[in-house]
């Protein structure tokens, strides 16, 4: 395989829709799981396609963005075939250790890392934004959660079998390939109002206690009304390092950037000047949608004249 800096850069830009509202939900980047494939036997684009239609019916019915987008990410968190919630990817010692951010077109954010308790990690992240004072929580405790009328669930509920076999994989053949993989979720409302949601099991083989660009506001998730809501999947230190999502929302709004320029020349300066690879989503307030990568594919779903299209 290529080195990031290699591999094309792929940009879907699509027109806004008559609808007056938009949505793109994304799960992942970088392929299919062998080991997911072949034990679950599941299919992506159906879970893809579950998940749009849940956060599209709340936006035909005039709903929030902000409920729109944790609504489908929720949806993927609950499917073992993408890398949050049930099914997640697990850590070096075996275990789930997750993180979700979400954030508000009016500049509220909040962050959850390293959670072990929450059933849904992005209805804990909503709970930090409108709950508490604060904008991210480490290891929130199982008390806290309950404390939020949410579910929890033990630790074991987000291992699965197939999960543990690409542990055991990565660990004995030191695979690089398809490592890492996040879902989220991006929208504008009826309104004009942005959100985005992100939500993740981290890096297969990951050490105890390492926090990706997920929860990190302005590296994996971001939302600014008026200029646009992004959410991104990849190797995540370098979504950090480069302050992705932030970058993408500078460029248009200080650059007058279009949403795919913006997003391809931040995929370009940011991840290939690292030699690192993913793939974003974003939406803009016209219902202008983008999806851009530069891995071996992506998972994501969108409308297009019309039609639910799913990328796996």
């Amino acid at each position: 395989m290529p080195d990031a800096t290699q591999l094309p850069i792929t940009v879907i830009s699509l027109d806004p829709a008559p609808t007056g509202f938009a949505l793109a939900i994304h799960g992942g980047a970088g392929g299919q799981i062998q080991e997911l494939s072949l034990v679950e036997r599941g299919n992506y684009s159906a879970g893809l396609a579950d998940a749009y239609l849940v956060g599209e019916a709340i936006l035909e019915a005039g709903g929030s963005a902000l409920d729109a987008v944790c609504a489908s990410v929720e949806s993927l968190e609950d499917n073992p075939l993408f890398n949050a919630g049930f099914g997640a990817a697990l850590t070096a010692t075996g275990e789930a250790e997750l993180d979700a951010a979400v954030m508000t077109g009016a500049g509220r954010a909040g962050a959850i890392a390293v959670s072990r308790h929450v059933k849904n990690p992005i209805g804990a992240a909503r709970k930090v934004m409108e709950d508490t004072e604060h904008v991210l929580l480490v290891s929130p405790s199982k008390g806290l959660i309950e404390s939020w009328g949410l579910e929890t669930v033990e630790p074991n509920y987000f291992v699965t079998q197939a999960r543990l076999s690409q542990l055991r994989n990565v660990q004995s053949e030191l695979m690089a390939a398809s490592r890492h993989g996040t879902v989220g979720a991006v929208a504008v409302d009826s309104r004009g109002h942005v959100a985005a949601a992100t939500s993740t099991g981290g890096m297969v083989n990951q050490s105890e206690g390492r926090v990706g660009d997920t929860p990190v506001i302005g590296a994996g998730n971001y939302a600014r009304d008026g200029v646009v809501a992004v959410s991104c999947t990849g190797e995540g230190e370098s979504f950090i390092e480069g302050v992705v999502a932030h970058e993408i929302s500078a460029r248009i709004r200080y650059l007058g950037a279009t949403v795919a320029d913006a997003v391809s020349g931040t995929i370009a300066d940011e991840l290939g000047s690292r030699g690192a690879n993913g793939g974003i989503i974003a939406v803009d307030p016209s219902g202008r949608v983008v999806v851009a990568y530069n891995s071996d594919a992506m998972f994501a779903a969108y409308r297009h004249d019309g039609e639910l299209v799913t990328l796996t």
